[in-house]
């Protein structure tokens, strides 16, 4: 649910109202940063579980939201794993499996940012 969750806050990021934009980034961040990425580093990453991905030694779909999580946050805030080796080292090691490197590429498929002229449609989807 962490995993939802704080996808959650990054996702809207960009279609948040211009007078809440900056108290949902510092609030985004805080919980990022105090919340879940420790839950994160700790829970799911400590050696003790013996596991090469979150769930067993096989990539799933847990690792791919988690990877997608820290991209977003990383862009949001470059320096954000600073205090989380563990983020640092699966980020970088999901990044290096050879498909994924390849979509991360400049000029990949991934999404772009949503551009600000398009917010007015985003929200009145939901």
């Amino acid at each position: 649910e962490g995993l939802f969750d704080l996808n959650d806050l990054l996702m809207t990021h960009e279609i948040q109202p211009a007078d809440k934009k900056d108290q949902h980034f510092a609030n985004m961040m805080d919980k990022a940063e105090n919340r879940y990425f420790p839950v994160f580093e700790k829970v799911c990453f400590e050696r003790h579980h013996g596991k090469d991905f979150l769930v067993g030694n096989q990539l799933s779909r847990a690792d791919i939201q988690l990877l997608e999580i820290l991209i977003m946050a990383e862009e949001f805030k470059p320096d954000i794993f600073a205090k989380f080796p563990l983020l640092q080292s699966f980020k970088a090691k999901l990044g290096n499996i050879p498909t994924i490197k390849k979509f991360l590429q400049p000029g990949s498929q991934r999404k772009p940012a949503t551009r600000p002229e398009e917010v007015p449609d985003v929200m009145k989807i939901f």
